[in-house]
């Protein structure tokens, strides 16, 4: 299947991947996989940017709302269930798009998942005690102490992967990043990234009135009828534990609002820091010409053919 073609999109949050996805899907006659993590959960869409029912309705779309936030589901399943879904779709399609902000999910289906060495379990039991008697803050200290490349690009407020990263420095005397980016698992298909990007002001206006459309269309609902499972890991996730805050009085509206496009933002500047390290990726500016998108895909398709 080495002729056969991933495409996958790639870029900050709010700079028009999910638009780009489709025109190329419709373009290539073809079907879209999400690598957006979050967008997996059906009981998250407003709050996670997730394709509206008219976008939905222009291609053929795979891994979005198709889990439930009481699911167990990580990014090890994703690329095997990702992997098993692109062998059926390359036997109709001879390019498919991949669009999607979550680095690590990206990685898995482009590049494989890094090896790490098993660590003795008590490390991470000691970590999650200290998750609840000190916080996540200090947790991301310790990180940042042990290993400061992670501390700047993994999803640092993401307690789950503050502590997979802390117990590997912990459990093997080694920064969690110096496993990363091995020799991984062979494709049988290639993979061509597109990157988009703007000045950081733009991509930072787009966040705030991107923000601001999901509180007009309901975002309080939505987080209001899910703060029972808060708890929850899917429900860690920015948009939603503001309000949380805020539905518990430790926030007023105006506040979590804020609180909502300063954590985006600093999403945003994470996620172009993972991607900016991988050099394979073809950037464009967001306000892009479609036909030079198609034109550098094709030119890339004909040289490697």
């Amino acid at each position: 299947m080495m002729n056969k073609l991933l495409i996958s999109i790639v870029g900050p949050t709010a700079i028009g991947k999910t638009a780009l996805s489709i025109k190329l899907a419709k373009n290539f006659n073809t079907e879209i996989i999400s690598a957006d993590s979050r967008q997996f959960y059906k009981e998250m869409q407003i709050g996670t940017a997730a394709p509206t029912e008219d976008e939905l309705s222009q291609a053929k779309h795979h891994f979005i709302h198709h889990k439930s936030i009481e699911d167990i589901y990580n990014v090890g399943n994703f690329e095997k269930d990702a992997l098993a879904l692109l062998d059926t779709l390359f036997k109709k399609h001879n390019i498919v798009i991949m669009v999607g902000g979550s680095g690590l999910y990206v990685d898995a289906i482009t590049k494989g998942l890094d090896n790490f060495p098993k660590v003795d379990a008590s490390i991470r039991k000691n970590l999650n005690d200290e998750l609840k008697e000190k916080g996540l803050k200090n947790l991301q200290d310790k990180l940042k102490e042990l290993d400061d490349i992670s501390y700047k690009t993994i999803a640092i407020d993401n307690p789950h992967r503050v502590i997979r990263a802390l117990e590997i420095c912990i459990g093997t005397g080694k920064p969690y990043s110096t496993f990363l980016n091995k020799e991984k698992a062979k494709r049988n298909f290639k993979t061509l990234s597109i990157g988009l990007t703007a000045d950081r002001e733009i991509i930072y206006k787009r966040i705030n009135d991107r923000v601001d459309m999901m509180i007009k269309h309901g975002l309080l609902q939505e987080a209001e009828n899910l703060i029972s499972k808060k708890h929850l890991n899917a429900l860690n996730t920015v948009g939603y534990k503001e309000l949380f805050n805020y539905f518990e009085e430790e926030y007023d509206l105006d506040f979590a609002i804020s609180e909502i496009k300063k954590n985006t933002r600093r999403f945003a500047k994470r996620q172009t820091t993972w991607f900016k390290k991988d050099d394979t990726i073809r950037w464009f500016d967001y306000q892009y010409k479609l036909e030079e998108i198609i034109d550098y895909i094709n030119k890339k398709t004909q040289l490697e053919a």
